[in-house]
């Protein structure tokens, strides 16, 4: 049962797209949770700056990144649609991320808001520490969210969602100690937004979310299993710059950490007790609490502060922007070497014409051989549509 477990974890950190085969002195040790998937940047916009998205200008897809946001929307409507192949860098043809979001504003200051997430992982074939062959699935995941938020000034906004979650990765198979089933939680998410941008869009964004809390997920029926889903803070900050009618460029930056323990130290092979000695620690990690883990997550790494700090994931961005209709957009996305080592470069296009809007992105290619990033050549396609109660739409 343990093999099986260990190949299941395995198999999440790669969809997760983490790259840590790098020869390092470095102790690796990274904060890992189950559905990943929710960390994964669901829309094109900001896929092209770096997985910006905390404080960027309001948007379709802003329920993803900050939901206090919708109600500073130019447009009364707005609906995003985004396709995310995955790892097709590693051959992988039947991966994917298919993403949904809309908002409707009440009134001025009033707004709902509703998004779907669904994370196909291809086919797999299952087997267990033997290789005895337990057939083939298709493993899938869904997160779904609604959502409300309000101004509460010209200035501030505030946004909540619940969001229910299942993971379906292994069916119902078992072996011979474990019927493995499929997993189901859910979580809720609090922002809140300001700016401070004068009517021609020129000005200061700030934002935080605190996304993802809630319950636990377990992949069985033994309560003692459970895994910590990627509760997370985000704070970010932007700043947009306007040259003349047709022409301006923001610049931003953002903050994230996963608010789930770091995975504890453990006793090494060189001590006969060892495998008693980890089972209690493991036991002690698995069985934090999950307000508790919240808060400990800002001072439980092993090696104290300074891992604490490389814990965190740093965003920087760029959207270049002509007469509200053509967009250029650039990035950059830092993760520490020994927290997962993704560091790469981001470029995307985007288009409005009328009520429509394209978007594009591309994750530029780095490394090489056990080094490639394995999320070099990622690619979003969004389509995102605003509406007003005439039909028509809002130029800023």
């Amino acid at each position: 049962m343990k093999r099986m477990t260990l190949q299941l974890t395995a198999t999440i950190l790669l969809f997760a797209g983490i790259n840590s085969l790098k020869a390092q002195t470095d102790t690796i040790n990274v904060v890992t949770s189950a559905v990943p998937f929710l960390r994964i940047s669901p829309d094109a916009r900001a896929g092209g700056m770096g997985d910006l998205g905390v404080a960027t200008t309001p948007d379709a897809n802003s329920s993803f990144w900050n939901l206090a946001k919708t109600p500073f929307a130019k447009n009364k409507y707005g609906v995003g649609l985004t396709y995310t192949p995955w790892l097709k860098d590693l051959g992988l043809n039947d991966v994917y991320l298919l993403s949904m979001a809309g908002y409707y504003q009440v009134d001025e200051l009033q707004a709902i808001s509703g998004s779907v997430r669904y994370f196909s992982l291809g086919n797999i074939q299952f087997t267990d520490g033997a290789g005895n062959d337990f057939g083939e699935g298709r493993p899938r995941e869904l997160g779904v969210d609604i959502g409300y938020s309000r101004k509460l000034s010209d200035q501030l906004g505030i946004g909540i969602a619940l969001r229910y979650i299942h993971s379906n990765l292994v069916g119902n198979l078992a072996d011979q100690n474990t019927t493995y089933q499929a997993g189901n939680a859910v979580a809720g998410d609090i922002s809140l937004f300001y700016t401070n941008a004068d009517e021609t869009g020129q000005g200061w964004n700030f934002g935080a979310a605190l996304t993802n809390l809630g319950s636990k997920i377990g992949y069985t029926k033994d309560a003692t299993q459970k895994d910590f889903i990627p509760a997370n803070l985000g704070i970010g900050a932007l700043y947009t710059k306007v040259f003349d009618e047709n022409n301006k460029i923001s610049f931003g930056l953002d903050l994230n950490k996963l608010l789930v323990p770091t995975p504890p130290k453990y006793i090494d092979d060189s001590n006969p007790d060892s495998d008693s000695l980890n089972e209690v620690i493991n036991t002690k990690y698995r069985g934090k609490g999950i307000a508790g883990s919240w808060i400990s997550s800002f001072g439980d790494a092993p090696g104290g502060f300074g891992e604490e700090m490389r814990e965190f994931q740093i965003s920087v961005g760029a959207e270049y922007s002509y007469n509200d209709q053509f967009f250029a957009r650039a990035g950059y996305f830092f993760e520490d070497k020994t927290k997962g080592n993704r560091k790469y470069f981001t470029v995307g296009l985007g288009i409005k014409y009328n009520v429509f809007g394209l978007n594009f992105s591309y994750l530029v290619p780095s490394g090489a051989g056990v080094s490639r990033n394995p999320l070099s050549n990622t690619l979003r396609f969004g389509l995102v549509l605003d509406l007003n109660d005439d039909g028509g739409t809002t130029q800023e």
